[in-house]
């Protein structure tokens, strides 16, 4: 059932407003009316913003991740720690931000005003989102550097190159001359094959005696030119890796130069284009013999990892990082939206099309490895394939070039997915920086802030396309991602659901859009999703061991790094509370601690006549909460 609202910001043709009052009346007085703020800039259409979110939300994560991450985690049993932590932790948290963010029509740090003490909380987050965006670009480097060279006729990874030694083993099928019919030769690669599904951490060069494909000796020497370790300097960057990042980082500057003018038209591209890749992919896969064994295997469940702890952090890790909630993009963009939208509609439609992308992919993925396994021979899928971090630059190449028809075609349309894809998600973190400072400083053009943020996280990106960059790469997400992402992601929950108060929050959703919050979602807010993402920081921190790549042990200066980022990140919490403590009124530290914890007084809807409304309607609702003592308090949070 929806609630009547009265809007005392419209203003009818007639002069007439929704309260029956001629505009005229209410300046009965001959002073000018007073000069509205600046209008935030928003999206042009409903379905721009849509379409953006899908193009943030559906990224690297989903096509290559997911169906291992599965995989490893109990295959078709793992769905359902998936869907339960999708329905309990993803989509509350995605609906809770679209609202917060739409409400107040502020970025992911301005937001914060409903609590200026937590505004670290945003702080934190927006140097996480930089710092992935620095990195994020890096891997479309890699990507774009793979697509280029997907036109050549043989792929370049296919063959073995004299100078990578004898224990390299051709990606590309040996076949008879005569007949087609596989040979001898065709039985040996497949016992090296075998033997060459070691971990990928695993030495590839010094005393290691192990057969090697083509394409994971391209991948570290050609396009990485990888180091052992980085005791001795991570080295030079790769100038063909260089001009990729530079070209990413243009793709992106290019689509964020007019915000979400600009931002909005691009993301049909965005968001569409990559399912076009996807289904011609599947019907391919789905075509080829023996696909119908992988995708069994992909969803084949193995029940008893179900009550595994390690599998429902699993789920969550994946249902956090693939949504991208808690890391400011979804504020940021609902931001822009008009008051009254109805993002509930449209966090079910991204979280739930989130998960089909992912089942997408897994039944691609695994449809293109059966049918290799089903070309050389053996029944064991695994053995085929290498997950971690080589995944998309390794297994996918490796089958690719196994192919018996065409491989550049398949080679192309992929990484170009690929590549698409990694532009979405970054072009969601570059905005949400943009948008942070642009907050605070509006008179710096969107252009100028655009481009002074792409030019310094190109600079920054140089040290991921040197030798050791894979170890740069891997501690800033360890350490400048997961760790921030998490604790930050737990305290945002806090502030939301308890400082500012899930029963406030209902209230700003019913006032936005005329619609009551349900228990589902009280629940969520309130008590269950906070505290399963409790449970998995402290599984996080109990299962701690230290960092590596490889195998390879990091060096002390980069584990002192590593803390410092983490530390940078989560210390602007306590930082801003002791700010937001002094900054605020009254005339005691114990009065200023409170009122610290309260919103700003321009709290609450962009436009003056709503807010003045807004505000009417919040201290009514004050007066009616006194003498409610804590519990009266927690149970009206919780149930209204």
């Amino acid at each position: 059932m929806t609630t009547p609202h009265v809007n005392p910001a419209f203003i009818g043709d007639d002069g007439i407003d929704d309260m029956g009052m001629p505009y005229k009346m209410k300046n009965s007085n001959s002073e000018p009316p007073p000069k509205e703020p600046k209008e935030r800039e928003q999206w042009g259409k409903g379905v721009e913003f849509l379409m953006s979110c899908i193009a943030m939300s559906v990224g690297l994560g989903n096509v290559w991740r997911f169906p291992f991450t599965a995989l490893d985690n109990g295959g078709g049993a793992f769905l359902i720690p998936y869907l339960v932590v999708l329905f309990l932790v993803g989509k509350p948290i995605y609906y809770l931000e679209m609202i917060i963010g739409q409400f107040s029509s502020r970025g992911s740090v301005k937001v914060f005003d409903l609590c200026p003490a937590m505004r670290g909380i945003g702080y934190g987050q927006a140097f996480m989102v930089f710092l992935l965006g620095t990195y994020y670009e890096s891997i479309c480097a890699i990507i774009g550097f793979y697509l280029v060279n997907s036109f050549m006729n043989p792929l370049p990874w296919a063959k073995c190159r004299p100078e990578w030694g004898d224990h390299c083993m051709d990606s590309a099928p040996k076949q008879q001359l005569g007949n087609g019919s596989l040979l001898k030769d065709g039985l040996n690669a497949l016992t090296k094959l075998q033997r060459s599904t070691d971990i990928m951490e695993e030495e590839l060069v010094g005393t290691s005696n192990r057969t090697i494909s083509s394409s994971e000796l391209y991948f570290v020497k050609e396009v990485l030119r990888e180091k052992k370790n980085i005791n001795d300097g991570i080295g030079l960057p790769n100038w063909e890796l260089v001009f990729g990042l530079f070209v990413s980082w243009l793709c992106v500057f290019a689509i964020i130069i007019k915000g979400v003018r600009s931002s909005g038209k691009a993301s049909y591209f965005l968001a569409i284009f990559p399912y076009v890749i996807m289904a011609v992919l599947l019907i391919r896969a789905v075509t080829l013999p023996g696909s119908l064994d992988g995708i069994i295997y992909f969803i084949k469940p193995d029940w008893s990892k179900i009550l595994d702890p390690t599998v429902w952090y699993a789920a969550v890790t994946q249902c956090f990082y693939s949504l991208s909630v808690c890391f400011g993009n979804i504020i940021m963009y609902s931001s822009y939206n008009k008051f009254g939208h109805n993002v509930h509609r449209d966090a079910t439609i991204v979280t739930g099309l989130d998960t089909c992308t992912s089942l997408l992919a897994g039944f691609t993925i695994f449809g293109i490895l059966g049918h290799l396994a089903h070309e050389i021979g053996t029944d064991d899928i695994r053995s085929v394939v290498k997950g971690g971090a080589g995944l998309a630059f390794i297994s996918y190449p490796d089958a690719i070039a196994k192919f018996q028809s065409l491989p550049q075609i398949f080679s192309v349309l992929f990484f170009l997915m690929l590549f698409v894809l990694g532009i979405g998600s970054n072009i969601a973190m570059t905005s949400c920086t943009v948008t942070a400072v642009r907050d605070y400083f509006p008179k710096v053009k969107q252009w100028q802030c655009a481009l002074g943020i792409a030019t310094v996280s190109f600079c920054i990106g140089l040290a991921y396309v040197t030798p050791g960059g894979q170890f740069i790469l891997t501690l800033v997400d360890y350490f400048g991602a997961s760790m921030i992402a998490l604790f930050l992601g737990i305290a945002e929950l806090y502030v939301l659901g308890w400082a500012y108060g899930v029963d406030r929050l209902c209230k700003d959703a019913e006032f936005m859009m005329g619609r009551k919050v349900g228990a589902y979602w009280r629940l969520c807010w309130g008590v269950v999703t906070p505290v399963i993402m409790t449970s998995i920081l402290v599984y996080f921190l109990a299962t701690y061991t230290p960092l590596k790549y490889n195998d390879a042990v990091y060096p002390s200066w980069a584990y002192g790094i590593g803390w410092t980022i983490t530390s940078f990140g989560i210390l602007q919490v306590p930082i801003w509370i002791v700010v937001g403590t002094i900054r605020a009124p009254g005339s005691s530290w114990t009065m200023k601690l409170k009122n610290a914890f309260k919103p700003t007084n321009d709290w609450g809807p962009s436009d003056p006549l709503l807010r003045e409304q807004y505000n009417k309607e919040i201290a009514n609702e004050a007066i009616s909460n006194q003498n409610l003592g804590c519990l009266g308090y927690i149970r009206k949070n919780i149930f209204g």
